[in-house]
């Protein structure tokens, strides 16, 4: 512990990096009843945290290493943070990129005077192109978080907090990817003031330390969470799984709803507009407080990043009135006869605000809502949920169904009678040209596309729903379809609101 003190407290981050301020959040503190700090990691000269310790390794490198140059695998924050502190220090930096990754990204590292080769459609296909370049050239490799010095240089941040708080502190909450940036804050923290609580935070779908410290040991995800791409790693690192081991107090997991309405939370605070995993740290505060009944302690979020895709933001909009408990999503089946509609409304919408509603004939004897309300709290919209079965209209809770809420609530309408062996999937395409192109022509020749629903929402991957008619005993050839095509994929055929509205 006590070398890992020493590399923080000697750490050269403050050549490129700056100190950010500790900012009292008022009004969310008047909310939630505790004093809410901001460490404002967004304002740093890349809008992300990673730049200290991008800049701590390589101004540590041997001068041949410098001369030789650097390289490393990222989509996002870590390219630019090597970017930067390469053009800093007057050394090439070569970055590979995956080819699913934001333009706005791209051309970020690129201004910075870096060399981008754009390869795979992730991470793990990047990395393992990085991984050829840099023995071809003979480049220094960075990585994103398991190294003692990228870890010191992101622990920067808890010595900044600590001096900035004077130690007056209950809780910190850190997001969490590989680890680099808990793993040093919390070493840092349980040296010099033990007694303040070190808590990671997760997106549910992304969970590699949590699940690593419930196993002790290393634990690899098979598949990763998109929505907070900065944190989406499958496997954390060696260095920072025994750091957090021994240092972590606890892991918090969210739900992308929560992650939104985090990101409102943040700008109502500071007028910054963050990323899904630099809004981590505040979602995992506020279930914290919400769940464990605190108050009148002082507590830190992390805003990690603000390297922010403009096209999420219809989406976070669209999904924060969920995360905050300020909407509900029902299917509700009524009888398909004159007056129905109207009595439906008049019994039981009567005070209560609809944020949405959609509707269509199913057949003869009934119809089926697609029906969003302003009823927030669990207790709240299971008793509407109770009221409205108990009143003889039939309803489903949609609240916490993704299909639902990525797809139906946009396709209500589209059911058909003729489709009859029809099954359901919904997929995540690469981002990139092509992607369609590719999954149709390695497709069966004799199944048919009876269903297709995309929208942009301005990540890496695009998130399709198809419906595929089947032959007889094409299954068989169906799973080998889907291995071969390579793209991750979830089968909804059984779910009950596609069984109503599609």
């Amino acid at each position: 512990m006590q070398d890992m003190i020493r590399k923080i407290l000697t750490s050269r981050v403050y050549e490129a990096a700056i100190e950010t301020p500790l900012e009292d959040a008022t009004e969310l503190s008047l909310q939630l009843n505790n004093r809410i700090l901001i460490k404002r990691e967004d304002l740093q000269p890349v809008f992300s945290f990673k730049i200290r310790g991008a800049y701590n390794k390589i101004a540590h490198l041997y001068e041949t290493e410098q001369i030789s140059g650097v390289i490393c695998a990222s989509a996002g924050n870590h390219a630019q943070g090597v970017a930067f502190s390469a053009k800093k220090l007057g050394i090439k930096a070569l970055i590979v990129m995956p080819v699913t990754t934001p333009k706005i990204k791209i051309d970020a590292v690129k201004r910075l005077g870096a060399e981008v080769v754009l390869h795979g459609d992730n991470y793990s296909e990047a990395a393992d192109h990085c991984d050829l370049l840099q023995k071809q050239r003979d480049l220094t490799f960075i990585h994103p978080f398991d190294d003692e010095l990228i870890i010191a240089g992101q622990g920067t941040v808890a010595d900044e907090i600590l001096r900035q708080s004077a130690g007056k502190l209950d809780a910190i909450f850190v997001p969490v990817g590989g680890g680099g940036l808990i793993a040093g804050i919390a070493t840092y923290f349980k040296a010099l003031a033990p007694q303040v609580r070190i808590i990671g935070v997760e997106p549910l779908d992304s969970d590699a330390m949590f699940q690593s410290l419930a196993a002790d040991r290393r634990v690899t995800l098979e598949t990763v969470g998109i929505f907070a791409d900065g944190v989406a790693v499958r496997q954390v690192g060696k260095k920072t799984f025994d750091l957090c081991r021994k240092h972590v107090d606890d892991i918090i997991r969210v739900s992308t709803d929560e992650i939104c309405s985090a990101i409102k939370s943040v700008y109502q605070a500071s007028r910054s507009i963050v990323e899904p995993a630099g809004a981590l740290a505040m979602a995992g505060l506020k279930q914290y407080v919400k769940y464990q009944g605190i108050t009148g302690q002082t507590l830190v979020a992390i805003n990690s990043g603000a390297n922010m895709n403009f096209e999420r933001l219809r989406y976070v909009s669209e999904r924060t009135q969920i995360g905050e408990g300020l909407e509900s999503l029902f299917a509700v089946t009524i009888p398909e006869e004159p007056g129905a509609l109207r009595h439906f409304c008049s019994d039981l919408l009567v005070g209560i605000s609809i944020t949405e509603f959609s509707y269509r004939l199913a057949d003869r004897e009934q119809a089926h809502l697609f029906l969003g309300v302003a009823v927030g709290g669990e207790q709240a919209r299971q008793a509407f949920c109770t009221q409205l079965t108990q009143s003889g209209y039939p309803t489903i809770d949609l609240t916490a169904n993704e299909l639902a809420k990525t797809h139906l609530r946009y396709m209500v309408g589209g059911r058909s009678s003729t489709a009859t062996s029809e099954r359901l999937f919904r997929f995540w395409f690469p981002e990139r040209a092509g992607a369609l192109t590719r999954f149709l022509a390695d497709m069966g020749t004799n199944w048919n596309i009876s269903l297709f629903h995309y929208r942009n929402q301005g990540g890496e991957f695009g998130r399709v729903l198809i419906g595929l008619e089947l032959p007889h005993g094409d299954e068989s050839k169906l799973m080998q379809f889907l291995d071969r095509i390579g793209y991750r994929y979830l089968e909804q055929t059984d779910d009950p609101a596609y069984r109503l509205f599609l």
